[in-house]
């Protein structure tokens, strides 16, 4: 049986805003924000930030009010 080394699903470029997961010390990860979302909902470096589980895959990051 011939198995090929790689399989080739689409010819599509990368898309502008996909992000690696990245490892950040030994027991926590990152990742980068595009800076045009930044710019969108007016965020700044620092800023405290809410991460929910929605799960299925999604995560949602939302501005933490005081």
């Amino acid at each position: 049986m011939n198995i090929p080394r790689y399989v080739h699903l689409e010819n599509k470029p990368m898309e502008k805003n996909t992000r690696k997961i990245l490892k950040n010390g030994r027991n926590s990860y990152y990742v980068n924000i595009p800076k045009e979302i930044i710019r969108k909902y007016k965020w700044s470096e620092r800023m405290k930030v809410s991460v929910e589980d929605k799960g299925k895959g999604t995560v949602v990051i939302k501005n933490k009010r005081k």
